[in-house]
């Protein structure tokens, strides 16, 4: 039976849990390095705030572990926060995280709060889904290899690189399974 991390530090992992669960997915929560010896075969990094996951995954020694399974194939699935979290760069920003996706994110690309939005659009492979977006980031430039899976008003806001799924947008808050289920199917 498949097993999912879910990076619970912080932010809306909860969320990711449910959709798991209503796809008969067992998960267990990430919070600690003891956390990363447990079997599981695959990776949720929700949304919330980049600045603070990345400051706790350091400080409770769980970064390099993870970016490790990242490097090494394991299967990704990252939201809003988890999508800065994987990027090689941060416009306007030194200090990157486990930059395993080779692309350039802009943070609150869409403003603060008062910037969230719902649209429905395309995800190549999946079909149109809702697309919650809040504080969203979105990918100013990607670099050969990886696949762009969404747009909004032609901005990346999906992509694709290796085992590794990117979204700048929420599909664990709006009910649709499509998304969590393909990266289900990629374990």
């Amino acid at each position: 039976m498949k097993q999912v991390g879910v990076l619970a530090l912080q932010g809306a992992f909860i969320e990711h849990e449910k959709m798991l669960e209503q796809l008969g997915v067992s998960c267990i929560e990430l919070r600690n390095k003891e956390d990363l010896e447990k079997p599981y075969d695959g990776i949720i990094l929700p949304g919330g705030e980049s600045t603070v996951q990345g400051k706790l995954l350091k400080e409770l020694d769980m970064f390099d572990t993870i970016k490790k399974q990242i490097e090494a194939g394991m299967p990704v699935l990252a939201t809003c926060a988890g999508l800065i979290l994987l990027a090689k760069d941060i416009k306007d920003q030194e200090e990157t995280y486990f930059g395993t996706i080779p692309m350039c994110v802009k943070r609150n690309a869409y403003g603060r709060q008062l910037g969230s939005f719902f649209i429905t659009k395309e995800v190549d492979g999946v079909g149109e889904v809702p697309m919650t977006f809040i504080r969203a980031p979105y990918v100013e430039s990607v670099e050969d290899g990886i696949k762009v899976l969404a747009e909004v008003d032609g901005n990346i806001v999906g992509v694709e690189y290796g085992k590794q799924m990117g979204f700048a947008f929420h599909p664990e808050l709006d009910g649709d399974l499509r998304i969590h289920q393909r990266f289900v199917d990629e374990i």
